[in-house]
This record gives structure tokens, C-alpha cells and sequence, in this order.
């Protein structure tokens, strides 16, 4: 019986996890960006002062990083998804996209943290290296 090696048993796998992230940062992102803004907004109903403050009508002004926080979550998910195909693909730089992207997803609690340690121990090893460079597509 022949032993498959880890990063070919594990690479499909891994190329569909980071495309799901993807697609699940993607989603939550939003729509924690509606409920903060919904509710720091005051669009469900005014709260005088309690844990927001009293800032009149256009809520806290926090509230303008919105653009910034939403910026940055679909540059991610996008990143995210194309780690994604590049694993999917096999291609050459797919590996090192997917270990930068595991090394920032470590600090997201729970899905990101397990999918930062698969990643990690899937692709950083130095043998996986050298095997993922084997099956990569170079053209």
C-alpha cells in the first residue's frame, strides 16, 4: 500500500477550507458592519446617552471607519478566496499566499485560529515545500 503524502492528502481539503473562509468573512463582515451601524446609528430607535453616548442623529464618530473596517474585510475574503484557487490550482504561489494568510488568520478566534493551524501544518514544513513545488502547476 502506498502512503500519500500529507500536502497532496491534504490540499484539496485546504484549497476548499480558504475558499469557504473566504465567503464566510465575507458575509459575517457585512453583516456585523449593518447591526454596529444600525444600532450606533440609532436607525432602530434612539437611545438617550446609555452605553453609546448622545451624539445626536448620525450616531458615534467611530462610526466613519466603517468604509476602512469594510475595505479591509473584502480585501481579506478576497485574499482568502484566491489562496483558495491557487491551492485548488496548484499553483506555485498559492502556498506561500495560503502560509501569509494563515500566520494573520491565527489571531480570529476559532474558525480562523483551526484553519491558521491546518494551513500551517499542511504547507510550513520545509518537506511540504519541496513536495508542494513537485505537483505545482508552472504554467
Amino acid at each position: 500500500m502506498a502512503v500519500v503524502p500529507r500536502v497532496q492528502r491534504h490540499l484539496q481539503t485546504l484549497g476548499t477550507l480558504w475558499c469557504v473562509y473566504g465567503i464566510y468573512r465575507l458575509i459575517t463582515g457585512f453583516f456585523g458592519m449593518f447591526f454596529v451601524h444600525a444600532f450606533a446609528g440609532r436607525h432602530w430607535g434612539g437611545w438617550d446617552g446609555g452605553p453609546w453616548g448622545n451624539w445626536g442623529m448620525h450616531g458615534p464618530p467611530w462610526l466613519a471607519l466603517l468604509p476602512v473596517i469594510a475595505t479591509i474585510t473584502v480585501v481579506m475574503s478576497a485574499l482568502a478566496l484566491f489562496a483558495g484557487f491557487g491551492l485548488l490550482r496548484r499553483k506555485p504561489w498559492g502556498r506561500i499566499l495560503a502560509i501569509v494568510l494563515a500566520i494573520l488568520t491565527l489571531f480570529r478566534p476559532i474558525m480562523g485560529t483551526a484553519l491558521g493551524i491546518y494551513t500551517l501544518w499542511v504547507l510550513a514544513p520545509g518537506a511540504s515545500g519541496l513536495e508542494y513545488d513537485s505537483i505545482a502547476d508552472h504554467s
